[in-house]
């Protein structure tokens, strides 16, 4: 048969209908609520390869090197090729379509989920989750198209590298179908029966409007809620900004994607009836497999329905171990971008034991800018020279940090400042480091006494008094560098994905992400944290030995990329920077430096150290750096670009054989794209901070205009638009690497124009990897259409 009912299948089934239909099977025959449907057998797949002739051939095609992005492009392309233009055999197409028929209801032909359920997925130790393609909302005309897509999926290029790295053999991983009936649910999530680093029995729901691909694909911020199975209670409710949903459209029957209603987007989804019938529900799963779940869920009309259920692969024997990568994987199109298991703490409300965790303790609250919750004693650093006091696993309080702070930063186990938001140098580097940050309190360094113990939340963004059970201690705490992250195994995307790297210390952590390369490597913050100008320290200790600084930080980055290209930007430090070091009293007093004397401008005028940079670049192409990149910035037009190119050809690098390119930060930059491009650029790259305040004449740091900042402005985006489209008129690549790059709307926008690479800061590369990857998906499917 080509065809099973899922209630007529088991665990036992793995190897006849893969993973995801064995475990719905499962469900059902545990008389728990599952929407029907059939699974199109691995058999199935097997016979349509082989007997098509089509097995050696595209077995041969993927056996590829997993580390030859190309080799794996090619190997997914002909893959879908072969299976996509073999057409179905007869008796399996009419045993499909007849048992799709039977699902209808009144004599309307149902909307069903198509899903990828291959042999090797969901086992107790490698989550396959997120490998293989799934669709909603499919109705007879396309179903067949969409078995096959979904067959093709087995040779996507991340499923084909995950393969090889986890030593499965292409040639004996078969993949079913399930064909299911949608839920057309009026909210839906997800929920982990137990903690998924721990184990200990707290269960944890996130919950959004509409389908749950939504929160499955990380497009909406979802309600978070914390159950304690030991006290029968909710711990902790925390409710989202839940700004958008997908639901069916009721005229066309796709799934779109729709602004919530204001009086819903924050409002709690669930009650407490809910969660108690989900974790009820959960219970019964999770005793029914003898080990913690990872379910999807949905609920329509009142009713809970149990749409799929896994073994969390993350839960650690040692809980202080680090969770793996890939925890909370799921069955949709990409992994879940989860709430929980984040940082020290686990999830939102961790801190949950003991007087340090009640809120009457909180003494200061701001900004959660890098996740973690820690403890450790408060030093309060006013001066530069006050940085030595800071030890490890001390909780670092100031005014606002500067590149010079980064050694004393590496060494804190928290920090806490005055001022600034989410994009300022603190919540940067603080989310590279791994640090967790609180940022923006208003009085942090006043309230906060210097050697007072406190544990800091970077999710809540609050300070409070005491050390607390659950945060890592700040004797304990350990360095950033000591543990290097798994990378994760990263969606394949058209779109490169890079991510930007302010300090060389961040490398290992910005290489773990799997980003495609650097987007933007800030020199500056080498510069900068020698603490003293560059003629300063040029006269003090030579030309050489400024090159050799420059060198060992570029190094350390280029060699965790290799051979991915790093994309290096020379200095643009603004001159307030520049007065707080030694040698800085020079420095001209600038009204609204960012408007001033920084960036190619002060490069060109003031040459000397500028040629100390492009030697230092000229002697890393030398030593072989070839995935090296030099990009200008706050270039205006061609007579910059002149400038530049002089001096590189002075330095002993030839333009026409090494990529270089420029920051498009200012309108006038955009304007001139053109002139840029026949001065001989090979990329630009979109600085959306400066873009965006020079278009709209918005200071971000002036708090009675900062609300009127907005990266997403029609006047901005048109700036942007126009220059990608001109640029791949004339060959030239794009990129962003300002914050923006870093937000979904920013992201779509971007991929639909045609963007060449997005660079997101380090902790949303995953995001942005997942965004890419459903816009370039929903832009070839609109195509097909």
């Amino acid at each position: 048969m080509a065809v099973l009912l899922l209630e007529d299948v088991d665990a036992d089934d793995v190897g006849t209908v893969g993973g995801k239909a064995a475990s719905l099977g499962e469900l059902i025959g545990a008389g728990l609520p599952v929407p029907p449907g059939f699974a199109v057998t691995a058999g199935t797949y097997r016979t349509f390869i082989e007997e098509a002739g089509i097995d050696d051939e595209l077995f041969d095609a993927v056996d590829v090197d997993p580390e030859d992005s190309a080799a794996l492009r090619e190997a997914e392309a002909r893959a879908e090729e072969l299976i996509l233009d073999t057409p179905f055999p007869e008796e399996v197409r009419e045993e499909i379509l007849e048992q799709y028929r039977a699902m209808a209801e009144d004599g309307e032909e149902a909307f069903v989920a198509v899903r990828s359920s291959a042999t090797a997925e969901d086992l107790p130790d490698s989550s396959f989750a997120g490998q293989q393609e799934t669709f909603l909302n499919v109705r007879e005309d396309d179903l067949l198209r969409r078995v096959k897509e979904c067959w093709a999926s087995l040779f996507t290029q991340r499923a084909i590298y995950y393969r090889q790295q986890r030593g499965f053999p292409h040639s004996e991983v078969d993949i079913a179908v399930v064909v299911q009936r949608m839920v057309d649910a009026d909210k839906s999530g997800v929920m982990f029966t137990s903690h998924p680093s721990t184990g200990e029995p707290q269960v944890t729901i996130e919950a959004a409007w509409g389908l749950g691909e939504a929160v499955v694909s990380g497009t909406v911020s979802p309600d978070n809620y914390v159950y304690d199975r030991e006290r029968g209670e909710v711990d902790q409710v925390t409710v989202a900004d839940k700004k958008v949903e997908m639901v069916k459209d009721e005229e066309t029957g796709e799934t779109v994607q729709l602004d919530v209603d204001e009086d819903r987007r924050n409002e709690r989804v669930l009650s407490d009836a809910d969660i108690g019938d989900l974790v009820e529900l959960g219970e019964l799963v999770e005793d029914h497999y003898g080990a913690p779940q990872d379910v999807e869920w949905a609920i329509y009309d009142g009713e809970i329905y149990m749409l799929q259920s896994r073994p969390i692969t993350t839960i650690q024997e040692d809980a202080g171990d680090e969770a793996d990568g890939d925890a909370g994987g799921t069955g949709g199109e990409t992994p879940r971008k989860s709430t929980v298991g984040d940082a020290a703490s686990g999830q939102p409300g961790a801190a949950n034991g003991g007087s340090a965790d009640s809120d009457a303790d909180v003494l200061v609250d701001g900004l959660g800018a890098s996740p973690g919750v820690v403890s450790g004693a408060v030093r309060i650093v006013h001066k530069l020279d006050h940085l030595d006091q800071v030890q490890e696993g001390d909780v670092m309080v100031t005014e606002m940090t500067m590149p010079d702070m980064v050694p004393a930063m590496k060494r804190a186990a928290g920090i806490v400042t005055d001022e600034g938001g989410m994009t300022s140098h603190a919540a940067i580097i603080s989310r590279e480091l791994g640090v967790p940050a609180v940022v923006g309190t208003g009085n942090g360094t006043r309230v906060l006494e210097d050697g007072q113990q406190v544990t800091l939340d970077g999710d809540k963004g609050t300070i409070r008094a005491g050390e607390s059970e659950s945060a890592e201690s700040g004797e304990e705490f350990e360095p950033v560098e000591a543990a290097r992250p798994e990378t994760p195994v990263k969606p394949m995307t058209a779109t490169e994905v890079k991510v930007n790297v302010s300090i060389p210390e961040a490398a290992e952590r910005a290489a773990a992400t799997g980003a495609d390369g650097v987007g933007l490597l800030r020199i500056e913050h080498m510069v900068l944290s020698l603490g003293k100008t560059p003629e300063k320290y040029i006269a003090d200790h030579g030309a050489r030995a400024y090159q050799d600084e420059l060198i060992e930080g570029v190094r350390r980055v280029a060699d965790e990329f290799y051979p991915r290209p790093v994309r290096v930007r020379t200095i643009d430090a603004p001159t307030d920077e520049f007065r707080e070091l030694e040698g800085g009293e020079g420095e001209p007093a600038e009204h609204n430096p960012m408007l001033g004397w920084r960036g190619i401008r002060r490069s060109l005028d003031k040459p000397e150290p500028f040629r100390q940079e492009l030697a230092a670049f000229a002697r890393l192409y030398d030593m072989g750096y070839d995935n090296l990149e030099v990009m200008f910035p706050l270039v205006n037009d061609a007579a910059d670009v002149e400038g530049i190119t002089g001096h590189m050809r002075e330095a002993g690098i030839d333009p026409e054989t090494h990529r270089w390119g420029v920051m498009i930060e200012t309108p006038a930059s955009a304007l001139q794209i053109e002139e840029l491009a026949e001065a001989g650029i090979d990329f630009a790259s979109f600085g959306t901070n400066d873009l965006t305040q020079y278009t709209l004449a918005v200071d971000r740091n002036n708090e009675h205009v900062a609300d009127r900042f907005d990266e997403l402005h029609p006047a901005v985006l048109r700036l942007i638009g126009d220059t990608i489209e001109t640029c791949r008129e004339l060959g030239v690549d794009t990129s962003i690497c300002g914050q923006a790059g870093s937000k979904p709307e920013m992201v779509k926008f971007l991929v639909e124009k045609g963007v060449s690479s997005i660079s997101a800061n380090i902790d949303a590369v995953r995001d942005v990897q997942h965004e890419v990857k459903r816009t370039e998906q929903r832009l070839l499917l609109d195509s097909v259409r």
